[in-house]
């Protein structure tokens, strides 16, 4: 189902750097800072980063997670940092931050709307703090979402993970992501680790919460870009297909710009 990446990885790579770098310096900034969650999105976007010879700040923003992925993340940085004199790192444990936040705000009784809003409240607290790093280093936010995320089902939080100053990887599919990691020779621990976003303090998978795994989502994608015919599709297929739609229409609200409220001119 997967539509395997075809990407030229040594020419998408030295262009992204390229592009990273003549933005970076016509913004008259230092470099990037990079939040490290352990995927493979993260760690790509950082080893892209660190490429260009700027300063690569890469930040862990722990908030009860779970030890596989701080421990993925601390071996990708200590990688970075060993190959790339530029890369620098901090660790900014937020849970303190998260729990204080939970004290102070009124408990909702649905419990799956409350999970999913403190999700991604967690989010957001990262973005905030990735902004306060990038703010006293003279740094840009680099995003860490790939196409099928940003443009296919909206899998991110607004103003967390979304809220970013650029974005190297958003125009790559996921298997072009995968495909970069291994020419970047990301550690074998991140790139077969399962994604997830880590933002619900356990182990559970992007698969798990959104039913269909990164291959068949950008099949989904590719195909519903092509306006092909659902007749002859298998039932698996067409399910996911479904999932893709439903995804993608009602997280339109993060894809399309925000609405403005344009006041005619004879009200003016």
């Amino acid at each position: 189902m997967a539509k395997k990446s075809t990407i030229n990885v040594e020419e998408v790579t030295s262009f992204i750097v390229n592009w990273l770098k003549e933005y970076a310096i016509k913004s008259n900034v230092n470099g990037f800072v990079v939040g490290i969650s352990g995927g493979i999105d993260s760690a790509v976007t950082s080893s892209l980063c660190a490429k260009t010879g700027l300063t690569t700040l890469c930040v862990e923003m722990p908030i009860h997670q779970d030890s596989k992925q701080v421990n993925r993340g601390r071996e990708h940085i200590e990688k970075l940092k060993k190959n790339y004199p530029n890369v620098k790192n901090e660790i900014a444990d937020l849970t303190v931050l998260f729990e204080t936040f939970k004290n102070e705000v009124p408990v909702c009784n649905e419990t799956d709307r409350l999970n999913l809003t403190l999700a991604n409240t967690r989010s957001r607290f990262r973005m905030t703090t990735l902004y306060y790093f990038a703010g006293i280093h003279g740094l840009l936010v680099a995003g860490t979402g790939n196409k099928v995320e940003d443009f296919g089902v909206g899998f991110y939080t607004k103003y967390g993970d979304g809220g970013v100053d650029l974005s190297p990887i958003a125009d790559l599919m996921k298997s072009d992501v995968y495909a970069l990691g291994r020419y970047l020779e990301i550690p074998e621990s991140v790139q077969i680790a399962a994604p997830t976003d880590g933002l619900f303090g356990d182990s559970r998978t992007d698969e798990e919460q959104i039913g269909a795994s990164y291959d068949e989502l950008e099949w989904a994608m590719l195909y519903t870009e092509k306006q092909t015919d659902a007749e002859n599709l298998k039932e698996r297929e067409k399910e996911v297909l479904k999932i893709y739609k439903r995804l993608n229409s009602v997280n339109k609200h993060k894809m399309n710009p925000i609405p403005v409220c344009e006041i005619p001119n004879f009200l003016k």
